[in-house]
This record gives C-alpha cells, structure tokens and sequence, in this order.
C-alpha cells in the first residue's frame, strides 16, 4: 500500500503502511487530547479504527498476541489503597507488551466509552471532573503509546515520516518552581511539603542573581518539570474609579504567565487552611507523571 512515486523500502514481513496514516492516527490522538467525556467516544472509535487498517494487521497481531488486558487491569486495581487515584498499573519492562496491551485497551473503549471514564478515575485521577481523569489518562497512556506504536511500525517496515507527536525524552526533572508573593507561610508550607515528597523546590530569591534580570533569573533556574504558584491577595487593585480590591502581586503575575507558556496546561485549586491542598497538588503532580508516594502525601 504505496502512493504511487514513493520509493521506501520496506520488509518482507510486513507491509509498508500509507504514509498518510500516520498522519492520521496522530492528528486522532491530538484531537482525543482536547476531547471530554461527551466527545472522547468519537475520537477513541476513530484511532481504533485507524490501528485496525488491513497493513498494520500482522504487526498488530504480533503486539498483541499473548496479552491478557483483564489480569493486567485486576492487577492494577488490587493495587488500590485507601484513596481515590492510589491504584497503579503494572507495566511490564517489555516495550512491545506495553504496546500491545494499549492496542487491547484501544479496543476496548471503543467497544465501550465508559470503561475509559473507569479506567481515568482508578488510574489517573485528576479531580473531581471526569474531563480532567480522561485528559490525565489520554496524556500518560495514549499520547506515548501512539507516539511508541509509530516508531516501532516505522521500524518494522522501513517507512519514513515527520511526527507531529513530541518525541520521547528523559523524565522531567523532580524540580518544581514555587512562585510567591508576601505570604511567606503559604510558600513555606508548600515547599516543604514539595520536599517531603522528593522534590527540589526553587524559590527565585534564594537563587543567586548574579546581576540577571528577573526573566534571566527565572530561565536560569527554569529545569522544572513543575510549578506552582501562590496568587495570594498581597496587593490591591480597581477599575479606574473602582473600589480597590485583593490581587495577587504583578511580578506573580507575570511569572504565572512564563510558567503558563512552558506548560501545556493550568489548574487552579484553593490553597484550603485544612490542607486538602496537599492531596490536589498530589494528584496533579501524579498527572504530570511523576511517581507519587501516597504515604508521605497522607502524613501529618
């Protein structure tokens, strides 16, 4: 299955994909990264689709065969603990066993949608709403996979094309930049309970200057894979003519706005007196991909 004019060379074991799949396999997935869980099922049935094309068969088979996608989900769900989100999914070492057990699970929430809602609150647990379980689960599970599954076809059967996928890296540093105003309680709150979880914190003042603008300063010490920022109401600001009231500081402001361009997404949660917040900022830290210890997030 060759456009006419393209010269690849491909195996004898297996066929060489349209290029144009690719392609759009991966505007699929990015469409899924946007999607809820209204639209998520037009997307999930459209991939499925897609990976079932007649020249990715015999690869498919080979991914798949031998998977059991049942022990493996009971496996991860016998991992539970006591809160919501603490299950974690046995991954095997073998980078083709996972690929094929995400082929099966492709399938499976095409057959049915609402196992994906499921599979996001047991396993990726980001919130209250079902949209950000389903975004967490479509950004660690699927993303990477597709991602994976393009490689090792290209691999296979000797085609070339540009990914519009980022390409796999090394995990983001366990580094989160902590960006505050005058509230030095909040900022000593949150760091420390950054520490306690095996994160380096960074607090721009204690960084040294080294007669670098803020922005400089900022980019210097910027090798986080996290952020988090304390809007409390340190400063006070209107509408000309208005009534002046709380807003957090401009410099946190600003530093919100750089943090917001070097990742791709924002949640705002309330920093509680009764520190609940330490559960949510798990959790997203959790969604970002990092390994959580969920006995040290409970600790007193």
């Amino acid at each position: 299955m060759i456009a006419k004019g393209q010269e690849l060379t491909g195996k004898t074991n297996a066929e060489v994909p349209q290029q144009s799949l690719f392609r759009q396999i991966e505007n699929t997935v990015m469409d899924l990264r946007r999607s809820g869980h209204n639209t998520f099922d037009r997307h999930i049935k459209n991939l499925a689709r897609l990976l079932h094309s007649p020249s990715l068969e015999s690869l498919n088979r080979e991914l798949s065969e031998n998977v059991d996608l049942d022990a493996w989900l009971q496996a991860g769900s016998a991992s539970r603990g006591g809160m919501v989100g603490s299950a974690k999914l046995p991954w095997p070492d073998e980078p083709k066993k996972q690929l094929g057990l995400v082929l099966r699970l492709v399938d499976r929430f095409a057959e049915n949608p609402e196992e994906a809602t499921h599979f996001s609150l047991t396993f990726y647990y980001s919130g209250a709403r079902i949209d950000n379980n389903i975004q967490s689960m479509v950004a660690q599970v699927i993303v990477p996979f597709a991602r994976d599954y393009i490689d090792y076809v290209k691999a296979a059967t000797g085609a070339t094309e540009g990914a519009l996928l980022p390409l796999s890296t090394e995990p983001a540093a366990r580094k989160a930049f902590v960006v505050h105003g005058h509230d030095e309680g909040a900022r000593e709150a949150v760091a420390r309970f950054l520490e306690r979880i095996g994160f380096e914190a960074i607090i721009l003042h204690e960084q040294p200057s080294q007669g670098r603008t803020v922005i400089e300063k900022i980019e210097a010490n910027g090798d986080v894979g996290f952020a988090v920022v304390l809007l409390s109401p340190d400063d006070e600001g209107s509408v000309k003519g208005g009534v002046p009231q709380p807003r957090a500081r401009q410099n946190v402001l600003l530093e919100l706005g750089y943090f917001i361009g070097r990742f791709a997404g924002v949640v705002y949660e309330t920093f509680d007196s009764s520190n609940g917040w330490k559960e949510v900022l798990g959790r997203e830290l959790q969604a970002a991909g990092f390994e959580i210890d969920w006995n040290r997030i409970l600790k007193p």
